[in-house]
């Protein structure tokens, strides 16, 4: 590794790292579990399955807190053969848009309540 650029964006951070090793060598470390779990342990995904995956290309997993507030995102790791015979790595890090979960009123509370008839 011998470049690092950061870019912040509104919901995610993307970074690029410029790599010696090869495109193959990169995609082997991303994509295969026993080699991603040295430096990116499943205990970390939501899932150690892929959400989605183009073979040498992009591969996408899904990541959610261990701790309140739970958030959850996706991690897409892509590849490209630079000119100096390595490979650039973009790391982007999203937050998932989730829709706040209303919670009901407590039955003490002085809000009016509503019942709906079936």
């Amino acid at each position: 590794m011998n470049d690092l650029k950061t870019e912040k964006q509104t919901k995610g951070v993307v970074l690029e790292y410029e790599l010696d090793a090869s495109p193959e060598a990169v995609w082997r470390a991303i994509s295969i579990a026993s080699f991603r779990e040295k430096w990116l342990p499943a205990g970390d995904l939501a899932d150690a399955e892929p959400v989605s995956s183009t073979a040498g290309e992009e591969i996408r997993y899904r990541m959610r807190e261990q701790e309140p507030p739970f958030l959850e995102s996706v991690v897409a790791f892509q590849i490209d053969p630079n000119a100096e015979g390595g490979t650039t790595l973009r790391v982007i890090h999203r937050l998932v848009e989730t829709e706040p979960i209303e919670q009901p009123s407590a039955a003490n509370s002085t809000q009016i309540l509503m019942m709906l008839a079936a």
